[in-house]
């Protein structure tokens, strides 16, 4: 048996998951699990050890290695399980090195081997020549982050915000392209503060016009989940001017009410959100929005939520990643007055609701339309909007034109006409 990865949580994480199983083979590692963690919710975490002891249980005479955020902000909650050979930082398990302990027999005064991410100051930009599996191709351009949410424990698991230079990213995406992949979606914790620790101070959207600028031959561009406070003039102008800068974005919206907002400790208003979103709409009328919000915030009322809710259909978001609210340990929130776990739980069952109407909404309208999608797996692919839809007869890394004729369970059915590259 070789290395195996299991990725628990962002899309960072299966970037970095790639870039893990390529260390950890050239440090020579065999027979070996390494487990990539998640720690944005106490649920995560309780599906973190529950993984482990899976692994072990199916894997028994494997190496079991833990990593990731929930590895680096309570390592020795995984240190203590028995299941468990070794805990690895989270800038410390893209190293080769950290591997080399459990290859050579080299002996550990603890199987916890976790270093300050605080004092981390720089992010590699890793070369992968693909992902497995995939169509398309995540690429790390930042880590960390600056800002302090009251909810958030991400930054003590990936520490200050750092990014890559524009240079290494532009080479990797040249070498993804060239390997034949036909989407590449920008990765990072904190996307949007791209560029502050760089020199001459490069923001995102310099970043992506690039890019585009640079890699003529890559026909999509994605960002994933971005703060829209921090959105850039270059960021706009690539959004109004780049059709292959994909109208899709995912925002770290969080909550609509400005009260629990303030208490959030986020940037942004409920009125900032909805005038970024309309002027995005503007600039490129197919805009499609998703966004992340957290129901059942600590002294959320109902009114609040409502004002959460409503914010749904009045911005158009679809692709909702809603998340009861959950108390993480270290947190400012978590010493706040606490709203009924039950009454969370309800709330983000309304508000996934509301996603559905809206992803319907958006699914109707599309009927009849003309659509470029790739095609990520046999028969099954994904519009520029990120849409589902499925194409008889399509090959994995296709990109299609595709007339949309109607609506399934999963998504759009599409007929297919031609292929778009």
């Amino acid at each position: 048996m070789s290395v195996e990865t299991l990725t628990l949580g962002c899309r960072l994480n299966a970037y970095e998951s790639e870039v893990i199983k390529t260390e950890a083979l050239k440090a020579g590692l065999d027979n070996a699990i390494i487990i990539n963690t998640c720690a944005v919710t106490a649920e995560a975490v309780r599906q973190a050890k529950q993984a482990v002891r899976k692994a072990r249980r199916e894997r028994p005479d494997a190496r079991i290695i833990v990593t990731g955020c929930a590895a680096q902000t309570d390592p020795r909650a995984f240190g203590d399980m028995a299941e468990v050979d070794l805990v690895i930082g989270n800038n410390d398990k893209m190293q080769a090195a950290s591997y080399a302990p459990m290859v050579f027999g080299t002996p550990l005064n603890d199987k916890v081997q976790v270093n300050d991410i605080m004092s981390v100051r720089e992010t590699a930009g890793h070369l992968i020549e693909g992902m497995d599996g995939r169509a398309r191709a995540f690429v790390q351009v930042q880590n960390g982050c600056d800002h302090r949410c009251t909810f958030c424990i991400i930054p003590f698991g990936r520490g200050p915000s750092r990014s890559v230079p524009m240079g290494v990213v532009v080479n990797q995406i040249k070498t993804l392209v060239q390997n034949g992949y036909r989407e590449v979606v920008l990765s990072g914790v904190d996307i949007t503060s791209y560029g502050g620790d760089l020199p001459g101070l490069p923001s995102l959207g310099t970043l992506v016009q690039a890019i585009l600028r640079h890699v003529p031959d890559l026909p999509r561009l994605r960002i994933s989940s971005i703060d829209s406070i921090e959105a850039d003039t270059a960021l706009y102008d690539a959004v109004a001017s780049e059709r292959r800068l994909m109208p899709h974005l995912h925002l770290s919206l969080q909550s609509g009410d400005d009260m629990i907002l303030k208490r959030m400790k986020r940037r942004h208003s409920r009125a900032d959100a909805l005038a970024i979103v309309g002027k995005l709409r503007t600039l490129r009328p197919d805009m499609v929005f998703g966004a992340d919000i957290i129901a059942g915030f600590p002294t959320e009322d109902d009114a609040m939520f409502d004002s959460t809710l409503r914010i749904v259909a009045e911005a158009g978001l679809t692709y909702l990643h809603v998340f009861p609210y959950s108390p993480r340990q270290g947190t400012p929130a978590a010493r706040m007055p606490q709203v009924d776990g039950g009454v969370a739980r309800r709330r983000a069952a309304l508000l996934r609701a509301e996603g559905k109407r809206q992803v319907a909404a958006l699914q109707a309208s599309r009927v009849g339309m003309l659509e470029s999608v790739l095609i990520e797996r046999d028969g099954l692919g994904r519009t520029e909007q990120f849409l589902p839809v499925s194409v008889a007869g399509a090959q994995p890394g296709a990109l299609l034109a595709v007339r949309v004729i109607g609506v399934g369970a999963d998504g759009l059915i599409g007929e297919m006409l031609a292929d778009a590259a």
